[in-house]
């Protein structure tokens, strides 16, 4: 599923981009209306399946952009999440109004932004791609059902909190990589979570006291963060 996110804070877009890339989406980002115009006007034949959308942009706001696409037949029923660092009511009430299909206010975390993502799209009939994320993931002994939300060790069931599980979806995703706290923190509780790096810490320690045998499978990299070791690709 290809998705166009019009974002004109760099860090937001760039880490959304990223992280949806990296999630079977085909992404790609723009700073302002201007350069999303163009890119609507030169991939007319195939253009966005979903918009995320903020509401404060120079120039031209979301608002405006919302309505001009609802206005245009090609484009009346693109589904859009509306992005903003804004909670009033008011201003969620606005984006409904003018046709969004969901709103995220500012700070969300990735797998808040995913879910969301999901959710509209499969409402709005545009759920058509290979998503690794909707794949069972394994890695040595660990297996993850993203669908029914549920993980194996060795074959047995076990019971993990949400932030746990997110954090174990996360480390399998860049299973071989490094993850350092902060982005971790950033990628799990949103971008301006005010608790220390110690609680990524904390909820490390708690998983792998959950995950039994399996609990030498994520690494420590001191000084940096963790890793979790790479043994086996995604599999269905």
């Amino acid at each position: 599923m290809r998705i166009f996110c019009v974002e004109d804070d760099n860090s937001i877009r760039e880490l959304v981009v990223y992280t949806l890339n990296h999630s079977g989406y085909e992404a790609q980002g723009f700073e302002s209306a201007e350069p999303f115009w163009q890119a609507m006007a030169e991939s007319q034949q195939s253009g966005p399946d979903l918009l995320l959308l903020d509401i404060m942009l120079p120039g031209q706001d979301g608002l405006s952009i919302l309505k001009q696409l609802r206005a245009q037949t090609q484009t009346a029923a693109l589904p859009v999440i509306m992005l903003t660092a804004k909670g009033e009511e008011v201003d969620k009430v606005m984006g409904l109004d003018a046709g969004a299909d969901d709103y995220v206010a500012k700070p969300f975390g990735m797998m808040e932004l995913l879910a969301r993502i999901k959710a509209v799209a499969r409402r709005a009939g545009v759920d058509h791609k290979t998503d690794e994320s909707d794949e069972a993931m394994i890695d040595g002994p660990i297996v993850i059902h993203p669908k029914a939300h549920t993980v194996q060790v060795d074959g047995q069931f076990i019971q993990l909190t949400l932030k746990e599980y997110d954090l174990l979806s996360v480390l399998m995703r860049h299973a071989g990589n490094v993850m350092t706290r902060d982005a971790l923190l950033t990628d799990i509780w949103g971008y301006d979570f005010d608790g220390e790096t110690r609680t990524v810490d904390v909820h490390v320690r708690t998983l792998r006291q959950k995950l039994g045998t399996a609990r030498k499978m994520i690494e420590t990299v001191r000084g940096v963060g963790y890793r979790m070791r790479k043994e086996a690709n995604f599999q269905k």
